[in-house]
Parts: structure tokens; C-alpha cells; sequence
């Protein structure tokens, strides 16, 4: 029977870089990282993918799978709901996959406090400094200035509950970062295979 692979929770604010971090962590095969694509009613930006980035599905659709508890964690941002479905990745850690989620703050909270224990591992993304993230929000331009204003106002709430993670990582260059965050997913597997 295999060993019930890790979940990975990485989260940090909009802008952050974690798509291009996760990108580049995935990338590791040492890892044996699968990553969980989330749910989302928002509409697809220019450079996504269905099924890569995200699976693109109706209010109606999202509804149902809430009604059914068949999300780990959701939640909802600017009139848009996220979800990670539940028995996606249970499957795939029961596979022995390590299962990374890239999710909000409030996700991470719900994902903590149904999974508890040693295969349970929480990044937390941060910029260097708060200019530098609103620069990257501003130079996507991919939303107007009064969705980016929310987003702004989100992010500097959330980077004050860096704390709740285990490990906090500056994302100063990205593959600095992405080289650390490897590093303490690599930590955390051998600490599993001792036990």
C-alpha cells in the first residue's frame, strides 16, 4: 500500500508570483508533486488554459459540488467563487502523490482545519515590498482599477496572517524562491519517510 502522499498548501497575495513559482516547483519530478487545479466561475484570462490553470464552470455548476461538500476549501473574491475539489486530491495522496494547492488565505484556513497532521505543509508567498506588489498587479492590467483596488486592500490583509503558515518565503527572484520552497517540500518528505 502506498504511503499517503503530502498536501502542500502554497498561498500568498494576488500578484505574488505563486503561478510562476508553482510552475517551476512542479518542474522537480524528485518532488512527485501533482498539482490540484482549482474550480472557478470567473472567466478565463487571455493566457489560461481549461483544465491547466483552472476548470472554468458555471455559478450553477459551483452551486451544486457546495451543496454536496465536494470542496476542500472555497471561497470567493470580487464576485467570483474558487474551489478545490475534494475527492481529486484525497485520490491522488491515496496514490501517493504530494498534492500542491494554490489557494487563497481563507482556503488555507478551511484546508487546516480538515487537515491536520505531518502530511500537511503550508507556504506562504510574500513580496519584497508592498510597491513591488502593486506594481505586478498594475503591469498584468488584465482588471480595472476598481477590481484592482479590492485586490490591493486584500493582499495587505492577508500578509498580516503570514504567521499561520509554517514557512514564509520572500519572493524576491523567483528562482531563489522556487529553489526554497523546493528545498522545504524536500525537508518535509524525508521527515515523513522517517516516521
Amino acid at each position: 500500500m502506498e504511503k499517503e502522499g503530502l498536501l502542500i498548501i502554497m498561498s500568498g497575495p494576488s500578484g505574488v508570483g505563486k503561478g510562476t513559482i508553482r510552475r517551476q516547483v512542479m518542474r522537480d519530478a524528485s518532488l512527485n508533486l501533482v498539482y490540484s487545479i482549482s474550480m472557478t466561475t470567473r472567466k478565463k484570462r487571455k493566457n489560461e488554459k481549461d483544465g491547466l490553470d483552472y476548470f472554468f464552470i458555471s455559478d450553477e455548476q459551483f452551486d451544486l459540488l457546495v451543496a454536496n461538500n465536494d470542496f476542500l476549501e472555497w471561497a470567493e473574491f470580487v464576485g467570483h467563487r474558487y474551489g478545490t475539489p475534494k475527492k481529486y486530491v484525497d485520490d491522488l495522496r491515496k496514490q501517493g502523490k504530494n498534492v500542491l494547492l494554490e489557494i487563497e488565505v481563507e482556503g488555507t484556513k478551511q484546508v487546516l482545519k480538515k487537515c491536520r497532521g505531518s502530511n500537511v505543509l503550508s507556504i506562504y508567498l510574500i513580496p519584497p515590498s508592498f510597491a513591488d506588489l502593486e506594481n505586478r498587479i498594475r503591469h498584468r492590467s488584465t482588471e480595472p482599477e476598481h477590481i484592482m483596488q479590492k485586490r490591493l486592500k486584500k493582499a495587505q490583509r492577508e500578509m498580516q496572517l503570514k504567521h499561520h503558515y509554517e514557512h514564509v518565503v520572500l519572493n524576491d527572484n523567483p528562482q531563489r524562491a522556487g529553489k526554497e520552497i523546493r528545498t522545504i517540500i524536500k525537508n518535509k518528505i524525508n521527515a515523513t519517510l522517517i516516521k
